[in-house]
């Protein structure tokens, strides 16, 4: 999905989603609010009745608007620039007026005299006030979408420079491995080098846009430990367990491979003995949870800068929201790393995708 670019009109301003309760929630709290500072402003002769009165009327407005402008949000959000909240704004006056019209009918025939000033009068203060507040409601939603609009654009710029601060290093890697078995086993270097193409593809292809798949990462993942099988030899064991993962679950691309090389780099290069990589997968009810976790060097060894953990923990968040976790630490004699993923709700993910 590409975020629009700010101060253009070519593409429709995010209009709210009048259809939420969060936005119909925000527009009953604002209208109760305004009923109430209105009740507050009489002075001594306040009339609890009436109050009450204002507050259901209100609330009436409000459902009355939030319906309208929630069955037509899919016409609106059509039209170009910020054209959406000037008709959105435009709808509320007649709405109102109508309403309005439709109260002060009712008071008279059921003779219940809540409302003392003529139809004129109260159908003209009910216009302008429902005009004054409804600019100033719809200029606080657009401010708030634009604001969450700048802040997706930042963290999506954050982690691009992630991912770029991760592939040099890497390739740098991959290229030290290939030149290591070149004078040991030139074949064995052929066959990798053909496995390191596919790696290359992946972590500087820019022609595929949006997220891979876990099956197309654990395939990546493959490649990349028969490299380091080659130049470590027995020294590195893999243990897998990850036939309960959906193949098809949407993943960042080269989202775990900066953890298995983590893995491979600071808890088996440091063992003269080597030992056992292990990754494992379950699924839950709503989430994928996937362990890599390798052994602890009994010596201290030079640790990295976290580049590749915090990389992961920023692009998890960013890609899979608050639900998401990324633990890390050591467990026993072992370093392990979980992540948390939620599972995609089908259709937001559908809609995501006809996006891209």
């Amino acid at each position: 999905m590409r975020l629009p670019a700010f101060g253009t009109t070519d593409e429709p301003s995010p209009l709210p989603d009048f259809c939420s309760v969060p936005v119909l929630f925000t527009l009953l709290v604002t209208g109760a609010l305004a009923a109430t500072v209105m009740w507050l402003a009489v002075g001594d002769h306040r009339d609890l009745s009436g109050y009450s009165v204002g507050i259901l009327f209100v609330s009436w407005l409000v459902l009355a608007i939030v319906v309208v402008l929630c069955l037509l949000r899919t016409s609106l959000q059509r039209l170009p620039g910020h054209l959406p909240y000037l008709v959105a704004w435009l709808l509320i006056m007649p709405i109102v007026g109508m309403a309005s019209w439709v109260a002060h009918g009712l008071d008279g025939a059921l003779h219940m005299s809540l409302v003392g000033d003529g139809m004129a009068v109260f159908v003209r203060d009910n216009v302008l006030i429902a005009a004054l507040l409804g600019a100033a409601i719809l200029r606080y939603f657009y401010v708030a979408a634009q604001w969450r609009l700048r802040l997706a654009a930042v963290a999506r710029a954050q982690v691009e420079a992630l991912q770029a601060r991760i592939r040099p290093h890497f390739l740098f890697n991959s290229m030290n491995t290939v030149a290591a078995l070149i004078p040991l086993d030139p074949a064995a270097a052929e066959r990798t080098v053909e496995d390191l193409a596919e790696l290359f593809r992946a972590a500087l292809g820019q022609h595929e846009q949006g997220d891979g798949t876990l099956g197309e990462e654990l395939t990546l993942l493959d490649r990349y430990l028969a490299i380091e099988q080659l130049r470590l030899g027995a020294r590195l064991h893999v243990q897998r367990e990850l036939e309960g993962l959906p193949q098809e679950f949407p993943l960042p691309r080269l989202l775990l491979q900066p953890l298995v090389e983590n893995a491979v780099h600071h808890g088996i290069q440091p063992l003269r003995e080597g030992g056992v990589v292990s990754l494992r997968g379950l699924r839950e009810s709503d989430a994928i949870v996937i362990e890599i976790a390798n052994p602890l060097p009994s010596a201290p060894t030079r640790g990295g800068h976290g580049h590749g953990l915090d990389s992961v923990r920023r692009r998890v968040a960013f890609r899979y929201g608050p639900r998401a976790a990324v633990q890390a630490g050591p467990q026993g004699e072992r370093y392990v790393v979980s992540l948390r993923l939620p599972l995609p709700d089908k259709g937001k993910d559908d809609a995501r995708t006809d996006r891209r």
